[in-house]
Order: structure tokens, then C-alpha cells, then sequence
């Protein structure tokens, strides 16, 4: 099986999942605006500074990231399902940033463009993690940052869908910290709470 046959089916699924979940996505997260908010004031970013938002959905962290780079910054958001950049435009976000589709694989940046990377329940929807986060640090200069984000922590995570937390769970903090060192990324903190998963990175070089 070729990689490119993986990744059309990797995009396939993707699509599967959040098409049908597009325009009901905000209404049952309704509470997470100020999880948003507290994490992209982790992220250390300036006014002024470039932030990509990988994975961005319905753009929810848009005005959380706008907040912190204020109007003179770059906030970018990138999408590689329609229906979700469609929810993001009909909420407005569009205002708080520009809105992409792109596939996280494949940026349509240039090399060390961003300050930082923010990517909300990204992890698990990535096709090939290590490679899809060293397209990540690809577009980040060095020093520049990676927040792994989500609004409750792993174990309420799988609580909630009905399963146990493992070890190998690729937000586990030994299994992260290995893909992340393997992807040009230091691990620099890992909070998992019931209430906020946030791991942060900051690229090597």
C-alpha cells in the first residue's frame, strides 16, 4: 500500500467524521471560549507575532489567538474539511482570521513563516503523526511554539467516550515527548487535568 493511498484515506475518514458534525459543532462545546482564551495566553505570543491554528474546525480559537497578536498580527486558520471552514465563515471567524483549507501535511507555507502553532484536539486525527508534526515545525521559526490543546483532560476524554485511558495513547507524556523530539519539537510543559489537556512545545534549531 502506497503512502499516498494511506493519506486519501486518511482524508476520506477525516471528511466521514467531521462533515456531518460541522454544523452542530459549536452548539455542543458551548463553554470552551475561556479554555481557549487561557491557552492562547500560554502560547507567549506578541502582538504582531503569525499563529497558525492547524485543524481549526469551526475556528473557535480564532479570537482567542487574534486577542493575543492583536491587529497587526497574522492569525491563520486551517481546515481540510469544507463544511467546517463553511461553519467557521457563518460564525464570523473569518474576521478573526484567515481561513484555509490545507491539509496539515502539506502547508501552503514558507519555512519558518509562524511564531506558533496552536492545534485543538489535533493529535488524534493526525495520518502520520511524527511526519505531520515536522510539517508543523517546518513552518515555525526556531524558538517559536506548539500548543497541543483540549478543552478536558485524557482521562475525562475516554470517560466520556466509554473507553480507558492507555499508555500508549499517543497524548501520553512519554509517548508525546519521543514523537515530538522525533518531529524537531522540545516537550517544555504537559498539563493533563480533567478540565484542560495542554502540552507545549517549542521548536529545536
Amino acid at each position: 500500500m502506497t503512502d499516498d493511498h494511506t493519506h486519501t484515506h486518511t482524508h476520506t475518514h477525516v471528511l466521514d467524521f467531521f462533515t456531518p458534525r460541522a454544523a452542530g459543532w459549536d452548539s455542543r462545546f458551548p463553554d470552551d471560549g475561556p479554555a481557549y482564551a487561557a491557552a492562547a495566553g500560554l502560547l507567549g505570543l506578541r502582538p504582531g507575532d503569525a499563529v497558525l491554528d492547524a485543524g481549526c474546525g469551526t475556528g473557535r480559537a480564532l479570537p482567542a489567538l487574534r486577542a493575543v497578536v492583536g491587529p497587526e498580527g497574522t492569525v491563520l486558520g486551517a481546515d481540510l474539511t469544507p463544511a467546517m471552514l463553511e461553519a467557521a465563515t457563518r460564525a464570523g471567524r473569518g474576521a478573526d482570521g484567515t481561513l484555509l483549507r490545507a491539509d496539515v501535511a502539506r502547508l501552503p507555507l514558507r519555512d519558518g513563516a509562524l511564531d506558533a502553532v496552536f492545534g485543538a484536539g489535533l493529535i488524534s486525527h493526525l495520518a502520520r503523526p511524527e511526519a505531520d508534526l515536522a510539517e508543523l515545525a517546518r513552518v515555525v521559526r526556531p524558538g517559536g511554539v506548539l500548543a497541543l490543546f483540549h478543552p478536558i483532560g485524557r482521562a475525562a476524554l475516554a470517560a466520556r467516550q466509554g473507553r480507558t485511558i492507555t499508555d500508549d495513547d499517543l497524548r501520553a507524556e512519554p509517548r508525546l515527548r519521543e514523537l515530538l523530539a522525533g518531529a524537531g519539537w522540545r516537550l517544555e510543559s504537559y498539563t493533563d487535568e480533567d478540565d484542560r489537556f495542554l502540552a507545549l512545545g517549542v521548536k529545536q534549531g
